[in-house]
C-alpha cells in the first residue's frame, strides 16, 4: 500500500522533478518507508512506500524491469502474486515482491495481464519500446486515482491533496459536483469537488500514447455476473469456498497484521475464517465505549474467546472521540459526511503496532444486509399505488408527513410524486441526505439532475448488462456502485491510510462478488440477516452473533454539535453563507431547525456542510 504521483508531457510543467517531489511530499503519510521517483522526456511518475510484501529495499519504486525497458509505480497489492509468479518463470525474478510480478505479467501479457490480477490497485507503468503509460485500477475501485487533463498533458496521484500541490489543477469548485454532495455527502465518480478533476472509474483502465488516449473497462461488475444455476448446498459451498481463498490470499504480508473486529456479522465472519487458516491467535481490534447504547464490545469479547484471538480493546470515552475529530477532518483528501469513525479505529489499530488489517467492509452490499433490500423487494407488492392519480398520491404523502413527522415519511412522500416505482426512481432516495427543496434552499440557481438518479437510468436500460441481474443483485448494484465506491471505499482509503496502515476487505474479492450476484433472489432474501452468508458459514458463528440487531458505529453527534461543537459549526457554516454559490439565509434556517429539534434536519444533515467548508478552507478552494 502506498502512494502514486505521475505527470504526462512534460513541455508544460517548468521542473518535473521538483513537481513530483512537492506531490510525493504530500502522501508522505501513505508511505512513511520510502520515497522515489522518475523522469524521462515524457514522463515524471513518484511513489511513496508502505512495505508490505518484501520489506527489502529491492522493493522500492518507481520499480524497473530487470533491462530497464519498463518502469511501474503501484499502489495496492496483487493478492494472487505468488500463483502468477509461477505462470511467468521465464521472468529473471530478483525479488519477492508482487510489484515485480505486475511488471513481468505486463511484459507477458501487455495491458491483458489486468484480467489475470486478483487484487486491490492503481498504477502506471511506461513502457520505453512503446512509448505508452498504461494507468489501471482495480474491479471493485478499492484503490482511488485521480487525474486531471491540462491542455495535451495528464497529472495524476492518489489523493487529490497530491494534485492540488502540484499548481497544475486550478482551485476551482465543480458546480454540479457540489450540489450532488450536498444530497448525498459524497460527490459520485468519475466526477470530484474539484472542476476538472476526475476519478479513474473502477475496472477501468487508460493507455495513453503519442497519437492517442484509450479509456476502457477492462472489467465490469454487471456484465462478468453470470445466472447462477447450482442447488442451494452447491451455492452454499462454493461460496464457503470462495471466502476462505479470499480471507487466506488477503493474509499474506510481510509485517504485522490483524483485522478490525466490531462483533458484527461480517466482521465476525472474517475473524473466524482467519482464525481457520493460521496457526497463530489472530489480532483482533475493536473501539468500545463506556456507554452501552453505541458500544458493541460484549459481541467483539464473544468473538474474541470464541476463536482465541489476541484481542486489543481500545476503551474510549465519547470526548476522547470528541479530541480527535479536529486531525480527522485535517486528513479528509475528499469532503465526506462521514469518515472520523475510520479515522479514529485505523489510528488505535496502527498505534499498537500492526500496518496491516482486514475488514467486513461490502458484507452488506454483498449479501443483502441493509434495509434497503426488504424494502424494495416489499415495494414490488405496492405498485398498484401507482395507478392513482399522482396528485392524490401527493395529497397521501403530505398527510404521511403531517401524522408521522420523520426523514422516513418525507422520503415516502417523495417517492408517492415520482411517475414510477422502479428502482431506477426510489433507490436514490434511499441513501439521499437533503432532498430536493431542502438542497434548492441552500444553494442558487436551479438545480442539476440527480446524479444517482441519472447513472441508474443509464445503468439499468434495457440494453445495459445490470438490466439482466436478478431484482436483488440490481439492489446490490446500486449499493456497490454508489454509496460502498463513493463513500465506505473512499473513506476506508483516506481515513486508514492517514496513519499508513492498509485495509484489506476480503468481501471484495472479484470472483466471490461475481458468484453471489449471479445468485438467485429466493436464494439470498434475508429471511434473517443475511441468511446467505450466515448459511455458507455453516456454525462459525455464534447465533447471538447473527441474530442480533444491527448496530452501526454511532456516536452523540447531536449533543456535540448543539454543546462543544456549536461555535466550530456556526463560524464554519457561516463561511460557507458567504460563498458565491450559497444562499446564507438557507444556511442559517436549516442549521436553526436543527437546533430546535426539527425531525427532517438530523445532524448528519447539517453536519456534511460543516465539513464542507472545512475542507474547501483547507485547501483554499475557490
Amino acid at each position: 500500500m502506498c502512494g502514486i504521483n505521475g505527470i504526462v508531457d512534460l513541455k508544460h510543467v517548468a521542473d518535473p522533478a521538483a513537481t513530483i517531489k512537492v506531490m510525493n511530499d504530500r502522501l508522505a503519510h501513505r508511505g512513511p518507508d520510502a520515497e522515489g521517483s522518475f523522469v524521462n522526456d515524457t514522463v515524471a511518475l513518484g511513489h511513496r512506500r508502505l512495505s508490505i510484501i518484501d520489506l527489502s529495499d529491492a522493493g522500492n519504486q518507481p520499480f524497473h524491469s530487470f533491462d530497464g525497458k519498463q518502469t511501474l509505480v503501484f499502489n495496492g497489492e496483487i493478492y494472487n502474486y505468488i500463483e502468477l509468479k509461477a505462470k511467468l518463470a521465464d521472468y529473471p525474478f530478483k525479488t519477492g515482491s508482487d510489484t515485480e510480478v505486475l511488471i513481468a505479467a505486463y511484459r507477458k501479457w501487455g495491458k491483458d495481464c489486468l484480467l489475470q490480477l486478483n487484487g486491490m490497485f492503481a498504477f502506471a507503468l511506461w513502457d520505453e519500446d512503446q512509448r505508452s503509460l498504461l494507468i489501471a485500477r482495480d474491479r471493485m475501485g478499492i484503490k482511488p486515482l485521480y487525474f486531471a487533463w491540462q491542455g495535451n498533458g495528464l497529472v495524476f496521484s492518489s489523493e487529490m491533496r497530491a494534485l492540488l500541490s502540484s499548481n497544475l489543477v486550478k482551485k476551482k469548485v465543480d458546480s454540479l459536483a457540489l450540489v450532488d454532495y450536498l444530497r448525498y455527502q459524497t460527490v459520485h465518480a468519475p466526477r470530484t469537488m474539484i472542476e476538472g478533476v476526475q476519478m479513474l472509474e473502477p475496472g477501468t483502465y487508460m493507455l495513453i500514447t503519442d497519437s492517442e488516449t484509450i479509456n476502457e473497462h477492462y472489467w465490469h461488475l454487471a456484465a462478468s455476473s453470470k445466472q447462477i444455476i447450482d442447488g442451494r448446498d452447491r451455492i452454499l459451498k462454493n461460496i464457503n469456498e470462495s471466502l476462505h481463498r479470499s480471507v487466506e490470499m488477503r493474509m499474506r504480508a510481510d509485517v504485522p497484521f490483524g483485522a478490525f473486529l466490531s462483533g458484527g456479522i461480517d466482521s465476525s465472519a472474517i475473524v473466524g475464517l482467519m482464525a481457520g487458516v493460521t496457526d497463530h491467535p489472530v489480532s483482533t481490534f475493536s473501539v468500545t465505549f463506556d456507554e452501552e447504547e453505541f458500544s458493541e464490545g460484549v459481541y467483539a469479547e464473544m468473538i474474541a474467546k470464541k476463536f482465541n484471538t489476541r484481542h486489543t480493546e481500545i476503551r474510549l470515552k465519547a470526548d476522547d472521540f470528541l479530541q480527535m475529530i479536529p486531525d480527522a477532518l485535517q486528513a479528509m483528501d475528499h469532503p465526506s459526511g462521514d469518515g472520523p469513525n475510520t479515522y479514529v479505529v485505523s489510528k488505535v489499530t496502527k498505534e499498537s503496532g500492526i500496518t496491516m488489517a482486514l475488514s467486513g467492509l461490502g458484507g452488506d452490499e454483498l449479501f443483502a444486509g441493509y434495509g434497503i433490500f426488504t424494502q424494495a423487494t416489499a415495494l414490488l407488492d405496492k405498485r398498484w399505488v401507482m395507478s392513482f392519480p399522482k396528485f392524490l398520491r401527493s395529497f397521501a404523502g403530505r398527510g404521511l408527513q403531517l401524522a408521522k413527522p420523520s426523514i422516513a415519511s418525507r422520503k415516502t412522500a417523495s417517492i408517492l410524486k415520482e411517475d414510477y416505482l422502479d428502482l431506477e426512481y426510489f433507490y436514490p432516495y434511499s441513501r439521499q441526505a437533503l432532498d430536493e427543496k431542502q438542497v434548492g434552499a441552500l444553494v442558487k440557481g436551479k438545480l442539476p439532475k440527480n446524479a444517482v438518479h441519472q447513472f441508474l437510468l443509464e445503468e439499468m436500460a434495457q440494453d445495459m448488462p445490470a438490466f439482466s441481474l436478478n431484482y436483488l443483485s440490481k439492489i446490490s448494484y446500486a449499493e456497490i456502485r454508489t454509496y460502498m465506491q463513493n463513500v465506505l471505499l473512499r473513506d476506508s482509503d483516506q481515513m486508514s491510510m492517514a496513519h499508513a496502515l492498509e485495509v484489506r476487505v476480503p468481501f471484495l474479492d472479484h470472483e466471490l462478488v461475481e458468484y453471489v450476484m449471479g445468485v438467485a433472489d429466493p436464494e439470498k432474501y434475508p429471511h434473517t440477516p443475511k441468511k446467505l452468508l450466515d448459511d455458507s458459514l455453516g456454525t462459525l458463528l455464534p447465533r447471538e452473533i447473527v441474530d442480533r440487531p444491527k448496530m452501526g458505529f454511532t456516536l452523540p453527534w447531536e449533543q456535540w454539535m448543539k454543546g462543544t461543537l456549536r461555535s466550530f459549526c456556526e463560524e464554519k457554516l457561516q463561511r460557507l453563507g458567504e460563498r458565491e454559490y450559497f444562499n446564507a439565509r438557507g444556511i442559517d434556517q436549516t442549521w436553526r431547525s436543527f437546533l430546535n429539534g426539527s425531525k427532517f434536519i438530523t445532524w448528519s444533515r447539517v453536519w456534511h456542510l460543516v465539513v464542507l467548508e472545512n475542507w474547501l478552507q483547507e485547501h483554499g478552494i475557490e
